[in-house]
């Protein structure tokens, strides 16, 4: 399986807490790739791609910010219309279920990313591969 390490950050729902956990990542030369985040009323849930996710747990963890680490996957897909729609379908077909979902574009030309936390990691990635989307590596993802 692809193994692609997204970080999430529990971050009190209270003006400059997010700033908090940003300027500490740009401190220690953390890069965020990808960002998602779902709130409630007193909390939120900061989902992030870093480009080094070891040191941004320790660098976190260590400044006492609630941190973990879950494995995700991440799919190129076609930056058009109906791109995502092709991964979704073959998802449902493979009745893979997604938790949840976030995109992010870069300067790669018509390509899209869209980091996916599934019911079925393993099966994802083989559905997906053969119904010719793409799973990016750990490595390639980082890089991005």
């Amino acid at each position: 399986m692809t193994k692609v390490k997204q970080i999430s950050v529990f971050v009190e729902n209270a003006g400059g807490k997010l700033s908090d956990i940003t300027a500490l990542l740009g401190e220690n030369d953390i890069n965020i790739r990808a960002l998602s985040i779902a709130d409630t009323t007193d909390f939120g849930i900061l989902r992030m791609i870093v480009q080094d996710p070891e040191k941004a747990l320790y660098v976190l963890a260590t400044n006492d910010i609630m941190v973990k680490a879950t494995e995700v996957i991440v799919a190129e897909i076609s930056d058009k219309p109906a791109g995502l729609n092709k991964a979704l379908s073959i998802l449902k077909d493979a009745d893979v279920a997604l938790e949840y979902l976030y995109a992010f574009a870069t300067n790669h030309g018509d390509k899209a990313y869209v980091v996916m936390k599934t019911d079925k990691a393993e099966a994802a990635e083989e559905a997906l591969a053969t119904g010719g989307v793409r799973v990016l590596s750990a490595k390639e993802v980082y890089a991005l």
